[in-house]
């Protein structure tokens, strides 16, 4: 049996880990609209100055306090009692940090198991056709804060997605539905992998307490959830955190969007959320994606019962509030208010940023962490990205973006919110920036992306992915090379002949190739038969940091007695003189929104953007590259004969071109420029 393998295969990780550390829809949420007349902006458009900002509404300064936690657990509590569901329930503030876990006398706690769902595109599979995740056993509590993570990290005072949306736009077709077989993948598909427990970005819980403990962003034990039961938390329309909640003992996905689920734990988290619910005008259901509206909740108010939201009298009682190691200590704590240095990531000073509306990540004492800085990467590469470039490229992005009508904020009209990350061709991080409400997913996302950007199109890609161990037969990294040569019928692929976007590295990711086409192959980066993909099983992108979520997962389970995953996602081999640094140490992402540098014909590094539609992350990475080799000359995008585009896969029966990168149609609210990106 397979499906204990998490339990058994822990002491076995100790010993094996010795340093753990675009393709799909044409929409980060959502894509090209259809080619129709652009409406005129309202209010009228205005030009942006040139590097002094202005143009962003910082949100308020909100927090929950231990008396908000207490009422969202009581009212959560009162309800999974009316569905006799005993739950563990989660609660978090808007950088991750987990205020409380309250678990419910007969739930299933964070010492005992729920089981991650088996379902496949070919059906409930049987423990002999498992892959990935899928049977897998983990603490309940871990699966409560990831969904409460979840809700936290994709909503904004612009939009507010649920774990529900999550599983709808990270799926095999969008939308998910019996009936929309053959259409493409969904815009954020492989979205779920990030926020990973062994992130390099994402901060740690000091279990011990003391000054930072509180610093986010925070990771999550399982990345992002697609299993509904996870909601944000608003304040005076601002989010400020997250609910999850874990009763019925199966983590799973909705798989058809189509019909309306009778679900309880969605109903306990929807009644925890009242009076601290988002407006109705920011919720999922409120935003589109290429015509098709996103979902929210299948619950409703009038689905609940009377709502109770006395803490004392259930503390103790019902159940209790729970230590969950490396996440809380037991006590419920208040919420950061996101924007302070205490929160760790607060509005940029002039000296870090020249325009005004940007924030940065911060240590608490003031210090940014990833300031500006020029290449780490002299071994590898003759001239490096010099920190004036880096500067550059990292303002551009930011002029772009600034420019940008969003994809997935209302009011319509809004302008894009996201983060952007710059980093060499070892991985290393050389300045990151976000405008003030981009969501939080997106700034581990946008550094994915940058790196998976930089490392495709690194001459040491196959090289690397060779070198990787095979992790118990469950995650086997070196095969995917020659499955991608075999596929594009090169030898040399994977050896830095080719620039590849994720948008390129998405296309080979999809358990269908042409995304979307039932029938077709599986891509060579997806698993390898199509009818075993779901959300917990998608190919390299897990096989990667599948030992590193098999190590934490254990060090949850056993209160800390088993070693945790290092902050070093994948085990591919580290850079020499760097004190073990890997260029993928938080892992890939397979979704559009970035491109790799070049200075000529030399790959020097990677751009990557998230928090808002696909396309647009595409363009801001794209012409943000673009309009700084321009501005400070040497450097820009790769050349057009050695992008992912020129290469053509035989299937037989067709020829399919790779794609490299999408950018919107009539993106800007300051002009009614089409085709921006045509020709560049």
């Amino acid at each position: 049996m397979r499906k204990p393998f998490l339990t058994s295969a822990i002491s076995a990780a100790a010993l094996v880990l010795t340093s753990c550390g675009g393709g799909g829809g044409s929409n980060d949420f959502g894509g090209t609209p259809s080619p129709s007349p652009a409406p005129s902006p309202t209010p009228a458009p205005t030009t942006p100055p040139t590097g002094t900002g202005g143009l962003f509404t910082a949100p308020a300064q909100r927090s929950l306090t231990v008396t908000d936690v207490q009422t969202i657990i009581a009212q959560a509590v009162s309800e999974a009692q009316a569905r006799n569901l005993p739950s563990v329930i989660a609660v978090v503030d808007r950088v991750g940090n987990v205020l409380a876990v309250f678990d419910m006398n007969g739930s299933n706690n964070n010492s005992s198991e729920i089981t991650i769902s088996n379902r496949q595109i070919g059906g409930l599979a049987s423990p002999a056709d498992l892959v990935g995740l899928q049977g897998q056993q983990v603490p309940a509590a871990a699966a409560a804060i990831a969904k409460a993570v979840t809700g936290a990290y994709l909503s904004s005072s612009g939009n507010a997605f649920s774990s529900r949306t999550a599983s709808q736009i990270t799926q095999e077709h969008f939308p998910p539905a019996p009936t929309t077989v053959g259409l493409e993948s969904g815009p954020l598909f492989g979205v779920q992998f990030s926020q990973l427990p062994c992130s390099d970005l994402s901060q740690r819980f000091n279990m011990a307490g003391g000054v930072g403990s509180l610093i986010g962003p925070k990771r999550s034990p399982l990345g992002l959830a697609a299993d509904p039961g996870g909601f944000p938390i608003y304040k005076d329309g601002v989010v400020v955190g997250g609910i999850g909640v874990m009763g019925d003992g199966d983590y799973g996905f909705d798989n058809n969007i189509l019909d309306i689920d009778v679900d309880d734990e969605e109903a306990v988290a929807l009644a925890g959320i009242q009076g601290f619910a988002p407006p109705a005008s920011i919720t999922a259901n409120r935003i589109s994606v290429d015509g098709t509206s996103l979902r929210f909740s299948d619950m409703v108010v009038s689905d609940l019962s009377p709502l109770q939201s006395n803490f004392a009298a259930i503390n103790n009682s019902v159940g209790s509030l729970s230590t969950v190691q490396g996440y809380t200590n037991g006590p419920i704590i208040a919420g950061t208010a996101y924007g302070t240095e205490a929160s760790g990531i607060r509005a940029a000073t002039a000296a870090e940023f020249t325009n005004s509306d940007a924030f940065v990540l911060t240590d608490g004492t003031g210090a940014n962490r990833f300031p500006i800085r020029g290449g780490t990467d002299s071994a590898a590469v003759t001239t490096p990205l010099t920190a004036t470039e880096v500067r550059a490229v990292l303002e551009e992005a930011f002029k772009v973006l600034s420019r940008s009508r969003a994809q997935i904020r209302q009011p319509l009209d809004s302008r894009m919110q996201a983060t952007v990350s710059v980093v060499d061709t070892h991985g290393q991080i050389l300045g990151i920036v976000r405008s003030p409400d981009g969501p939080i997913f997106g700034t581990d996302v946008s550094l994915q992306k940058a790196r998976t950007a930089a490392f495709f199109s690194n001459a040491v890609a196959g090289q690397q992915l060779l070198a990787t161990p095979v992790f118990a037969n469950l995650a086997n990294v070196p095969s995917h090379v020659q499955r991608v040569r075999t596929f594009l019928g090169d030898p040399n692929a994977l050896t830095g002949t080719v620039a590849f976007a994720d948008r390129s590295g998405g296309n080979l990711s999809r358990p269908y190739f042409p995304d979307g086409e039932v029938g077709r192959p599986p891509g060579p980066l997806s698993i390898e038969q199509s009818e075993k993909f779901s959300p917990f099983a998608v190919g390299l992108q897990l096989d990667l940091v599948f030992p590193n979520i098999v190590q934490h997962v254990g060090h949850v389970r056993s209160g800390g007695a088993s070693a945790d995953t290092g902050p070093q996602c994948t085990e591919i081999p580290t850079i020499a003189g760097t004190g073990g640094q890997n260029r993928l140490s938080n892992g890939i992402q397979i979704f559009p929104g970035s491109v790799p540098i070049y200075r000529g014909d030399t790959l020097i590094g990677g751009i990557g953007v998230s928090g808002d539609g696909i396309d647009q992350d595409d363009m801001v990475s794209f012409l943000g590259l673009h309009n700084a080799g321009l501005r400070v000359g040497g450097i820009g995008n790769a050349a057009k004969a050695i992008r992912a585009d020129n290469v053509v896969v035989d299937l037989g029966n067709a020829n399919v071109r790779l794609r490299y990168v999408s950018c919107p149609f009539a993106p800007f609210l300051d002009t009614a420029e089409q085709n921006v990106c045509e020709g560049l």
